[in-house]
């Protein structure tokens, strides 16, 4: 993978996977921070942080070593263990959560439409940072991995299986929340949003930045 690369493509990838990590941690905090649900990828994490001890970031770190591991069962022999990068990055993404919600806690929405501003900027930010982190092409996070190994195996394209996914995330996170609050938790109609808008601002980030390259965006079309 990457045979081509020199050191220095290395480190600069490896920097924007990590500028794009950042700033979607950041998205994410501007999303929980609206107070209009999460985006799917996040609704399981946040709900996990309301009723257990575990931090955002903490339960985003657990849920993508469940996805790391469900890979490794679904390829067996097929899993490439590069992949396993994918365990760090799932360190840091979780970290830099945690981190960017601590900042952003002096943020107070008293309107409706406060809200919803903060709930736009979250799906925008989220958006940069998933554009920087294809791009980046070093290695796909955790949850994009589980569609990408599931699409391996069954006749499914990724964009079906990707919305299965985030559908799937969004039920489990509602079904916890009903059992353990007696109530649906971080679903609203800002994750509606973010599920709809994410892709397309996501595609669009990556058209820009590949025209301004001169590069064909040959991650998009998947």
């Amino acid at each position: 993978m990457h045979k081509n690369w020199t050191k220095t493509d290395w480190l600069r990838h490896c920097l924007i996977l990590l500028a794009g990590l950042f700033i979607m941690a950041f998205g994410v905090a501007f999303s929980i921070t609206a107070d209009l649900g999460t985006s799917p990828i996040s609704s399981v994490p946040y709900t996990i942080s309301l009723i257990s001890p575990l931090t955002v970031g903490t339960a985003t770190i657990a849920m993508h070593c469940v996805f790391i591991a469900l890979q490794i069962l679904i390829l067996r022999k097929k899993y490439h263990p590069f992949q396993l990068l994918q365990l760090p990055v799932a360190f840091i993404f979780g970290y830099l959560t945690d981190f960017a919600i601590w900042v952003l806690q002096f943020i107070h929405c008293d309107t409706y439409w406060e809200r919803w501003i903060i709930c736009g900027i979250g799906i925008v930010v989220i958006a940069v940072g998933v554009s920087l982190e294809v791009i980046s092409d070093v290695v796909t996070l955790a949850g994009e991995g589980l569609s990408l190994a599931i699409c391996q195996v069954a006749p499914v394209r990724f964009g079906n299986m990707k919305v299965i996914f985030d559908i799937t995330l969004v039920i489990i996170a509602c079904i916890l929340g009903l059992i353990f609050t007696h109530r649906i938790q971080g679903v609203r109609e800002g994750t509606v949003a973010a599920a709809v808008f994410v892709g397309l601002l996501t595609k669009f980030f990556m058209r820009f930045y590949y025209r301004r390259m001169g590069r064909k965006n040959s991650a998009a079309s998947r």
